[in-house]
């Protein structure tokens, strides 16, 4: 396994940096594992994968116990040095090889066509440029590759998507590291070409008064066939 660091055994800096929003998410997220059902997701998201998986935004490597014995190696991309650090640590316990390095969803490190499997997992809200992260997706999968996907985004009823746009214009991407409520995960995999799969709308919590974060996407979608497809 490689353990992407500086020299002086310091994780170095990614292309994010936030490191106040990094610390509160590694830690509302392990908290998430059983008061929302994040560990019961990750189970339904990661099961039945093999071969050769890219996690895209791994943040503190929650996911990493719970890929199946059936995945050759993981590489885990994250650009936020703290989660980064996080995720090493979590890779060290995993039951696979996984291979932590810094990178960004727009320009993924890695070669073309190296993967079986691509992971996203609450990510996309955050990215930049969603088309051109899922353009880097398509472009690392081998052709047929799968896409994993558990996503949140645009859900309710127009009071809630009222209320998600007005976040996303104001506070909300400030305060959360770039995150975006009104983002629609399900569509922007469409658009950039892949062929969606069995897919269905899930609620986080599952039971509960519903959050602007509660609308998620949990499915798998496919690259097409077509070597040149895109």
């Amino acid at each position: 396994m490689r353990l992407s660091s500086t020299g002086s055994g310091k994780v170095a800096r990614g292309p994010v940096y936030h490191p106040l929003f990094a610390r509160y998410y590694a830690r509302l997220s392990v908290g998430a594992e059983t008061r929302l059902g994040m560990a019961g997701m990750r189970e339904r998201l990661l099961a039945g994968l093999s071969g050769r998986v890219i996690e895209i935004g791994a943040g503190n490597g929650l996911n990493f116990g719970h890929y199946p014995g059936t995945v050759a190696e993981v590489v885990a991309i994250e650009p936020e040095s703290h989660l980064r650090r996080l995720a090493l640590e979590s890779a060290l316990r995993a039951q696979v090889p996984v291979d932590v390095v810094p990178g960004a969803a727009e320009a993924l490190p890695v070669k073309s066509e190296a993967f079986d499997a691509a992971v996203l997992s609450l990510v996309l809200c955050s990215v930049r440029d969603v088309g051109r992260a899922l353009g880097e997706v398509r472009r690392v999968l081998r052709p047929g590759g799968e896409v994993r996907f558990f996503e949140h985004g645009r859900g309710g009823g127009r009071m809630m998507t009222l209320t998600q746009l007005t976040l996303d214009r104001t506070v909300w991407p400030v305060l959360n590291g770039g995150c975006h409520l009104s983002r629609e995960p399900v569509a922007a995999l469409r658009r950039a070409g892949f062929r969606l799969g069995p897919h269905r709308r899930v609620s986080l919590p599952e039971k509960g008064p519903a959050l602007p974060t509660s609308y998620c996407a949990l499915g798998v979608a496919w690259r097409p066939d077509e070597p040149d497809a895109h």
